[in-house]
């Protein structure tokens, strides 16, 4: 589970947070700093990574808002989930619970600050210790960072040319559509490998 910025199609307006022509979209942290524009949040299988559900949402909202309604969005569809991993964005006790009431397990890292002993947790130099199950498990949640960086680099999802928090989803959603096509295809081919490789049939 995590989240990525989509820059949005508009300049900010006068007061800074919202956008001159876009007025649904938010000034909100990004990777790089601050961002005009809209959130992408998305669940991902670690093994094929593609994406199970997302929403899309502006760019001030708190990801930890989005883990019950992306959970409800998997039961919706009759998957089943045992192990859910999420970046520090995702550290509360609240998340946690959520998780565990639907008995999975949450795998987050604890910010730095934290006092609880033995806890996973990121150190400065970006690498994560603790228990040696749980750093291979969360090793695994660069599959979700895969998926939206294919999602960018080949599907356009960071190209952002409509304006509206409904048209930014129908944005999304041709993205998302269009690496499940890939899949399906590769799959029908008898060619699993080649499920994530939109390069594949994108250049032939």
């Amino acid at each position: 589970m995590d989240s990525t910025a989509v820059k949005a199609y508009s300049q900010r307006s006068l007061d800074n947070r919202t956008g001159k022509s876009d007025r649904e979209a938010r000034v909100g942290r990004a990777r790089r700093g601050f961002l005009l524009g809209y959130k992408v949040h998305a669940v991902c299988c670690v093994g094929c990574e593609l994406p199970l559900a997302f929403m899309v949402e502006p760019c001030n909202r708190n990801d930890k808002c989005f883990i019950k309604p992306l959970l409800e969005q998997l039961k919706s569809q009759g998957i089943g989930f045992k192990t859910v991993l999420a970046d520090t964005q995702y550290d509360s006790t609240k998340a946690r619970k959520t998780l565990r009431e639907d008995s999975a397990e949450p795998v987050i890292p604890h910010r730095k600050s934290s006092k609880i002993r033995n806890a996973l947790k990121v150190g400065k130099d970006f690498i994560v210790r603790v228990v040696k199950r749980l750093v291979r498990v969360f090793r695994k949640r660069v599959s979700v960072e895969r998926l939206f960086s294919r999602a960018k680099e080949w599907l356009l999802l960071n190209h952002l040319r409509v304006r509206g928090v409904e048209h930014a989803f129908i944005h999304a959603c041709l993205s998302f559509s269009a690496m499940l096509i890939v899949a399906l295809t590769a799959v029908k081919q008898h060619k699993p490998s080649l499920i994530r490789s939109i390069k594949h049939y994108t250049t032939q």
